[in-house]
Parts: structure tokens; sequence; C-alpha cells
């Protein structure tokens, strides 16, 4: 970090110079923040987890589509563990900190929403690549796999370290923001622009995909292919819905106020806003599992599955030990196209 006369001041100074006083004593709004936040985030860990683990241990879901929703998942749910952090470092505890843990708390928030904007840009583009090209699966190797997961996290881990790398208000306390009191106004704008643009190409896709399903849908004459074909825009538009509504909902206000707050709007409000609009922002890391792996039939399959193996081996600790049972299905149905699963 950077060294000026500023480098030494104790966190408060820069949330007093910002307009973001702190105290040191907890109010009721304070513990209600913590415990809906720490309920909150436990969902997210175990939902999450239960992604992770149903696609490991079921060997039809060892393509490439799933191991970008197990790495989805894990982005998620490394959001959650951050938020937790975040939650313990916050408030009252915010005055305690030194400047180089308050950049490390939020390199962990920025790393995990910038992995999971990642994943599901890098999702998209699967599903766009196996449309396309008439495809069940893709053709993606696994070392394509692993480097383009590899990739994800390179980039989000980048992200999370530029602030304390240098694009800080440390030693410009000008250019402070308001609702990140250590971050330059420019960054914000920068992150935020940077994800509303991920936004903007993911919405461009599926719209791609929408068209592109519905004229062949037109065009192909043969009932059975009729049928399959509607059926697929039906799931699919009710996907793309879901997708694209879940993440304007969550993200778009948090990205707004960040907007606002980097381009120094001095009448927005923003410190009224940005809790709720963090919040939110986090809550998309619990609605990507519902999405992307609860509407597949086969994974909420596995899903009841492993969570009636756990129930068993809590009964039966006296007795043998339960094991999980796959029955095979049909290879037909093993390959269903993610898109065409029926929905919830």
């Amino acid at each position: 970090m950077q060294q000026c006369e500023n480098y030494d001041k104790p966190v408060s100074f820069f949330y007093n110079h910002s307009g973001k006083h702190i105290t040191s004593v907890w109010s009721s709004r304070d513990y209600v923040v913590l415990g809906l936040g720490v309920t909150v985030c436990l969902i997210v860990i175990l939902s999450n987890i239960l992604v992770i683990a149903a696609i490991t241990i079921n060997r039809k879901f060892h393509f490439p589509i799933y191991y970008l929703l197990g790495n989805l998942a894990a982005a998620d749910l490394f959001a959650g563990v951050s938020y937790v952090n975040l939650l313990f470092h916050t408030g009252p505890y915010t005055i305690g900190l030194t400047q180089h843990e308050w950049f490390i708390r939020g390199a962990l928030v920025d790393m995990s929403l910038t992995a999971s904007v990642a994943n599901l840009l890098a999702v998209a583009v699967e599903r766009h690549q196996t449309i396309f090209t008439m495809q069940l699966h893709s053709t993606m190797t696994n070392r394509r796999v692993v480097l383009l997961i590899l990739g994800l996290w390179v980039v989000a881990i980048f992200m999370g370290l530029v602030p304390s790398m240098g694009w800080h208000c440390v030693c410009d306390l000008d250019t402070c923001s308001t609702t990140v009191p250590l971050y330059q106004r420019s960054f914000l704008v920068f992150w935020a622009v940077l994800n509303l643009l991920m936004f903007s190409i993911m919405v461009a896709m599926y719209a791609r995909i929408f068209l592109y399903v519905r004229r062949r849908c037109r065009s192909r004459p043969t009932p059975d292919a009729d049928q399959l074909n509607y059926e697929t825009v039906i799931n699919l538009m009710k996907t793309v819905v879901i997708v694209l509504g879940a993440f304007v909902i969550c993200w778009t206000p948090g990205l707004v106020i960040l907007l606002l707050d980097g381009l120094g709007c001095k009448v927005c409000q923003v410190l009224q806003y940005e809790k709720f609009c963090l919040a939110l922002a986090e809550c998309n890391s619990l609605v990507n599992p519902i999405i992307y792996s609860y509407r597949d039939e086969d994974m909420r399959k596995t899903f009841k599955q492993i969570l009636c193996f756990v129930c068993r081996s809590d009964s039966d600790q006296q007795g043998e030990p339960s094991t999980i049972e796959f029955k095979k299905r049909d290879s037909r149905s093993s390959r269903r196209h993610l898109f065409s699963s029926s929905s919830a």
C-alpha cells in the first residue's frame, strides 16, 4: 500500500471524513441486520454445499455445464462466507479495524461478488455455444473447463486486490467515496460499469438464444420436433425471465448506488440505501442455486437422495451405515439439456 501522512490513520478517520459516521454502541438496527444477515448466509452456504455435493457424487453431472454450475455454487459459497466475515467486522466493530484489515474485508466481498457474476456470464456463454451448435453438451475438454474456472477466479482475485494495490484514497482524501470510505470514487465507477457491461452481454446472449430457438421451432415441420422445440422455447423463456429478473432485482440497485456515489452525487442519499442494496446483491448467491440447479429434475432428485442419506445416517448411527444408490436412467434422459429440464 502506498505510504503517506494518512497511512497510519485509523479507519474511523476516513469514515468521519466521508460523512459515514460509525459509533461504538450497538443499536437495535445493528442487531437486526446481524441476525438476518447471518441467517441468510447460513442458508446460502448450506444450499451451495448441497449443489457441490450433488455434482460431485452423481456421475451424470460430470459435464462442462455442471462443472460451471458447481463453480458458480463455490463462488456463492465463498460469497456467503465473506459476507459473514463482513457482518462480524462492521458496525461498531469497524472502529477497531486497521486499514489492512479493512481492505481484506472489502477484498473478500469484491472477490466473491465478481466471481459470482463472472460465473453467470460463463454459464451464458456455454449455453450459447451448445444451442447454436445443436449439441446436448459442450465439447469443451476437462482441461479447458478447468482453465476457464481458474481464469474466472484469477479475475475475481485481481478485482478484489485492485483497491489495496493503489486504487484507494488513503493519500488523496478528496477522491474518497461515501459508501466505501477508503475506495476512490473512480474505482466505484469502474466496478459498476464493468458489471453493468457483463449484465448487458448476458442479456444479449440470452435474447439471441431465445430468438434462435423460436425460429427453429417454426422451421421444423415434424410433430415430434415441433413439440420438443416448443417445450424448449417455453422452458428457455422461463429460465431467461427468472435469470435476468433475479439479476436485475439483486444487482441493479447496488450498482446504481455505487455508480451514483462514484459520480459524486450529493443529493442521492446513498448511505440510506447502501446496506439494503448490499444485502440484496448478496441474496443473488441464494437465488443462483434455485435457478440453475433446482430447476433441473435430475438435480432435484439427487438433492433428495443426499438429504435422505443424511437423515438415514442420523437414525442408523447404531446400525449399519446407509449408502446412496443412484438408479441408472435412460441415456437419453441423462443427457437432457439443462434448459429442457422440467420446471419447478
